[in-house]
């Protein structure tokens, strides 16, 4: 199996036993408030496996005195003990061989009990595990589970309890429900990690409250997004910071993942019905951004508001016209248009079906809602076998029903819910159930968008930035001076104000005067945060003597605020032309660690913020794309007499700052306020750098591009390459890679025959997660002057596991030159500084060559169990 364009294999055998066990037992307490109602489950859940128990005996379950008695090993252990009894029977249930459990009631310190007794767990607090397509149901729910094709991760017994009594209601079905609980034992990234790799799930739901692992949440909810729908709820997160920061940090991790947000239970409903039921084909040709929608109904009203509910969610009306629209018109009611919305009128509710279908095949439209509005003379029946009828039959864009009411209309949007059609109460919820394909779809293709090849090579002073944070400690300071921050942004690229720290005000008049005029002059103080609420400011100062006067002045009158503020002295700077104001920042989330703001700047930014947050590393798309996202951009463009600003200049500072992050952990905050820019480029005016404690550091989310790793290589016939991680901005130079291998490499490296790899498949290649994979790129200066991809070796460690999946392939013209074993080795140097085992690796029998180079690296071949024209390589590292 190759594993840059196929699913790994599932995973290690403890994450196997918790989600497709083969025997479970439970093990609980006289008196446990939750072994009756998982006992009850259990027993009727149809699970195909053996049931046991220990304790009390439950009717449908096997009954065994203690854990030492089970005639077999369990798979899974569902734990209904209290707190000081979890020890010795995961103790027990180690030495029987069972490694995974679950825990739904309270387990304070069940990570340690995980570390000491080898046993993986859910919990504390977990709902519990539900796979309905083998008849598991071990879970504290009150109703049975339907069997679907939508994941649930839930952290909240009620929210599950909410979406499980939404879902049976709407006939909606689940591949897995996982209650992950305080989230102490099993988190989020192995649960996603299955998931992702279920061919039974479609689409996955997740309510979020606690992420204990940012790095491994982030890479496992990015590798579940890029094959299917994840949708994400956060309950509390205003409650927990009612500043919106935390939160805004929480919905850029998810975007960065290609997570769907959305913004409460209601939402979660819509976007489950949609996602639960809608397949939306790939149309070739289609353009536009997905979110042109056309309304057909029977009632004026509904359409009206289905149209304004569409515009004020960002989308679209289709626009219709041309000769297919006037092809449609020949099939509708006499007197019906193309406008849309499409009115069919009160007695034509009957043709609502027909009407959606032709709008769906029109190449002006993404989706289509049909509303249908109970009349007296329409069979309801009839009407709803119509809109099941054209949505089975539909190869279009997908169609999405609201039918309002509840007395009539509740049972026909039940049985069109049985039909596995999306039927909504409201044409408002219709559209919202649209608005979420759309940026369901947005937010995966940004987190797979395929960068230009143009990088943004820093070449920062480290050691004088350094040297700075060096003396700030000896010092005994956490927070640098204005200088000192201006000299660390100076010391990346960051262009920054010319001006110089002095004592007092002569001092002050001589460097006015050596900067040039004019100048302004700010008061320093490690006491004073905000120099301006205190007159501690002054711009326009166009002689020595106004300095002069300006500094006495200002000490008088800042003493006189703030008396017990301690005056180090004066900055002067020489005064920058007129811009508009920005602000950058970078700052730490409790749970995502390091992020990165921007937006308006100057006086007014706390007073009427206006910010995007994003996490780093950034590189220029990811920039560009966080300036887009804030008000600020609109104004960026240029108004009326004030001329556009250079965007690239500010996308390249974003970069800069974000280097600063990855470079040194030991920085907490960062503050750029006011960051002017005009259409020549951009100036820090002023900074704030705050330090963490000596020995903490910072980790960020996601991980940064191991540039460390690159290093020149030179073949035998004395030709150079650089060997280096590949990065996203590969992504050109690995298609034209591709085009260069012959029909037998790309059958020998894929399995297959192809002609191009698809977008979808660049952006797997090349976008990668430093900490569970590593792909290093030979790279040859091409003619022209770009980089050429002349060779790739790959490596894809198992989720949690200690084995890795390997492919490498190497450009014809680099055959025979030593390249093939060199990025072999690197492969084996990384998977052994990574804690790697073993690695192995699909190899086509008749592939004879590649047979005899793995055989002369080390690698033992067997033939595969599965496939009989394959065979694996595996070695021990």
């Amino acid at each position: 199996m190759l594993p840059s364009l196929h699913a790994p294999r599932r995973g290690g055998f403890r994450d196997t036993a918790l989600l497709r066990p083969g025997s479970v037992v439970l093990v609980a307490a006289d008196g446990s408030a939750e072994a009756p109602v998982l006992a009850r489950n259990l027993a009727a859940g149809g699970f195909r496996g053996r049931l046991m128990a220990v304790g009390p005996a439950w009717p449908g379950l096997e009954s065994f005195p203690d854990i030492a008695a089970l005639p077999a090993t369990p798979d899974l252990a569902v734990l209904c003990l209290p707190p000081p009894a979890l020890a010795a029977a995961m103790r027990a249930l180690a030495e029987k061989g069972c490694h995974a459990a679950m825990v739904p009631g309270p387990a304070p310190d069940l990570g340690a009990l995980e570390a000491a007794t080898g046993v993986r767990a859910l919990g504390q607090g977990s709902f519990g595990v539900a796979v309905p397509g083998i008849g598991l149901n071990a879970t504290l729910s009150h109703i049975p589970i339907g069997k679907g094709r939508l994941g649930l991760v839930t952290q909240s017994s009620a929210i599950a309890r909410a979406v499980l009594d939404w879902a049976a209601a709407e006939s909606v079905g689940f591949s897995h429900v996982v209650g992950i609980g305080g989230n102490h034992g099993i988190g989020f990234a192995a649960i996603l990690d299955w998931l992702a790799r279920d061919p039974g799930t479609g689409a996955i739901l997740l309510d979020l409250r606690r992420i204990r692992n940012r790095r491994m949440f982030v890479s496992a909810a990015r590798a579940a997004a890029r094959t299917r729908p994840v949708v994400a709820l956060r309950a509390g997160g205003r409650l927990a910071d009612a500043s919106g920061e935390a939160d805004a940090v929480m919905e850029a991790a998810l975007r960065r993942a290609g997570v769907l947000r959305v913004a409460g239970l209601e939402d979660l409903f819509a976007a489950a019905e949609t996602l639960a039921r809608v397949r939306v084909p790939m149309r070739a040709g289609r353009p536009g951004s997905g979110d042109r929608i056309a309304v057909v109904t029977n009632g004026v009203g509904l359409g009206v508001l289905a149209s304004d509910a569409a515009l004020t969610g960002g989308a679209r009306l289709a626009a219709l016209s041309g000769p297919e629209v006037a092809a449609l018109a020949l099939g509708l009611p006499e007197g019906v248009g193309g406008a849309n919305p499409l009115v069919l009128g009160p007695g034509e509710a009957v043709r609502l079906g027909e009407a959606a279908a032709m709008l769906a095949a029109l190449p002006e439209v993404d989706a289509v809602v049909a509303l249908h509005a109970p009349t007296p003379e329409a069979d309801p029946d009839v009407v709803r076998e119509a809109l099941a009828a054209a949505v089975r039959a539909n190869r279009g864009a997908p169609i999405l029903v609201g039918w309002p009411g509840q007395a009539t209309a509740g049972p026909q949007r039940a049985r069109l819910a049985e039909a596995g059609v999306a039927a909504f109460p409201t044409p408002e919820a219709a559209v919202r159930g649209v608005l979420h394909l759309v940026q369901d779809r947005r937010n995966r293709a940004a987190a797979a968008e395929l960068p230009a090849r143009e990088v943004l090579e820093l070449a920062p002073d480290r050691s004088r930035v350094e040297s700075i944070l060096a003396a700030v400690r000896a010092a005994g300071r956490l927070d640098l001076t204005e200088e000192e921050a201006l000299a660390v942004l100076a010391a990346y690229g960051l262009p920054t104000v010319p001006g110089r720290a002095v004592a007092g005000p002569e001092e002050a008049a001589d460097a006015a005067a050596m900067l040039g005029f004019p100048v302004v002059l700010k008061v320093l103080s490690p006491d004073i945060a905000r120099k301006t609420e205190v007159g501690g400011v002054v711009l326009g100062l166009g002689s020595a003597a106004a300095v002069r006067q300006a500094a006495v002045a200002m000490a008088a009158r800042v003493a006189a605020a703030r008396p017990g503020a301690r005056i180090t002295g004066f900055l002067v700077q020489r005064q920058a032309g007129r811009g508009q104001e920005l602000r950058l920042r970078l700052g730490e989330d409790a749970m995502f660690g390091p992020w990165i703001a921007f937006g308006r700047g100057g006086t007014a930014a706390e007073i009427d913020p206006d910010e995007g947050f994003d996490l780093p590393p950034l590189n220029l798309p990811l920039a560009h794309a966080l300036i887009r996202r804030t008000r600020t951009a609109r104004l960026l463009a240029g108004w009326r007499d004030h001329p556009p600003a250079n965007i690239p200049a500010i996308a390249d500072a974003l970069v800069r700052l974000s280097q600063i992050a990855v470079d040194f952990p030991a920085i907490r905050t960062v503050g750029i306020n006011p960051l002017v820019a005009d259409g020549e480029g951009v100036m820090a005016l002023d900074a704030s750098i705050a330090l963490r404690p000596e020995g903490e550091r910072g980790f960020l989310a996601i991980p940064p591009y191991p540039s460390d790793l690159a290093r020149p290589w030179r073949g035998r016939d004395g030709r150079e390459v650089m060997v280096r991680p590949i990065r996203p901005e590969d992504a050109e130079a690995h298609a034209e890679a591709f085009r260069r291998l012959s029909a037998e490499d790309i059958r020998y490296r894929f399995f297959s025959a192809l002609a191009e790899l698809s977008p979808e498949q660049i952006a797997r290649l090349t976008q990668i997660d430093y900490d569970r994979e590593m792909a290093f790129v030979a790279v040859e200066r091409g003619p022209a002057g770009a980089d050429r991809t002349v060779g790739v070796a790959r490596l894809i460690r198992e989720p949690g596991g200690e084995r890795g999946e390997f492919a490498v392939i190497v450009d014809p013209a680099w055959k025979g030159q030593g390249l093939a074993r060199h990025l072999m080795e690197r492969l084996f140097d990384w998977g052994r500084a990574t804690g790697l085992a073993e690695i192995e690796g699909s190899v086509l029998a008749e592939n004879r060559p590649m047979i005899a180079f793995v055989r002369a690296l080390g690698f033992s071949v067997q033939p595969s169990a599965e496939d009989p024209e394959v065979v694996v390589a595996r070695k021990r590292l």
